[in-house]
Order: C-alpha cells, then sequence, then structure tokens
C-alpha cells in the first residue's frame, strides 16, 4: 500500500519538530517521493549521518510502504 505524502512529512516532523520538508510525489504514484528538509540539528553533521536520521524519522518505512525517496537535506541558511 502506497504511502501519503502528509504522512512522511508528519513523520519526519515528529522526530525534527524544527524540520522545514517539502514533499514531492514524483511518480503520482504514492511510492516515488522527493523530501527536501532543513533542520537546525543537521548543523556540524555530515551528509550521511543527516539523511540517516530522516531514515531513521521513518521509522523502517523504507523499502516497504515507501519504494523510493529522493533524500536532499540541508542546515537554515
Amino acid at each position: 500500500m502506497p504511502m501519503p505524502a502528509d504522512q512522511i512529512e508528519a513523520l519526519i516532523r515528529d522526530a525534527m519538530p524544527d524540520a522545514k520538508v517539502e514533499i514531492v510525489d514524483l511518480a503520482g504514484d504514492g511510492d516515488h517521493y522527493e523530501a527536501r528538509v532543513v533542520s537546525e540539528s543537521f548543523r556540524g553533521q555530515p551528509l550521511v549521518k543527516q539523511h540517516k536520521r530522516v531514515y531513521e524519522a521513518l521509522g523502517g518505512r523504507m523499502g516497504n510502504e515507501l519504494h523510493a525517496l529522493k533524500l536532499s537535506t540541508a542546515v537554515p541558511e
């Protein structure tokens, strides 16, 4: 079953309340998304750790309910 964009956003915001999250459904199928996550909590962390935090926020749903996620992370300017 596909995962709605608002659920992805809610999971990320629950884990990182300060995050600005933008979700785009790339294929219109609820399975292929692009997410941009901007959070002060990423400051000083390498990109790999930033992405790991987002995947942890999704709680193991990658590869299951969520098939593909193109992810970009950043700190606020």
